[in-house]
């Protein structure tokens, strides 16, 4: 099986930011007051941040609308989601969001709706 990095990789228009540092990382999930899934941190390990083909995954960025501690900070006040939730994208559509938990399950919610189960991992929720 392919690894989450090198599928994003294979995507159509993949862009990648730098990459993160797990100092980041832990100041991060600090801050959120949770932990990262596995496979997140792989992926902002090697990317920082990235984009392909549509979609516009958080992570660790200069830029406030993929700066998952942001992200999630603010969409928190708008969703009723668990404190264990972190958005992995904004889909920028209806205010619908998608977030993980530590376990690595997606999730997603839109305004009013309660976090429905969408993919077992990022990798499947990208494919």
């Amino acid at each position: 099986m392919k690894k989450l990095t090198e599928v994003m990789r294979e995507k159509p228009y993949f862009y990648a930011e730098q990459s993160a540092t797990f100092a980041q990382i832990e100041q991060a999930e600090e801050e959120l007051g949770l932990k990262f899934a596995k496979e997140y941190k792989e992926y902002v390990l090697e990317y920082g941040a990235a984009s392909f083909d549509g979609h516009e995954l958080t992570g660790f960025s200069d830029d406030e609308y993929l700066c998952v501690v942001n992200v999630t900070e603010n969409n928190r006040k708008v969703h009723k989601v668990n404190s264990s939730l972190y958005v992995v994208e904004g889909a920028h559509i209806d205010g619908i969001v998608v977030w993980q938990d530590s376990e690595g399950y997606i999730y997603e919610t839109s305004p009013g709706v309660a976090p429905k189960k969408i993919a077992n991992s990022l990798i499947e929720y990208i494919e």
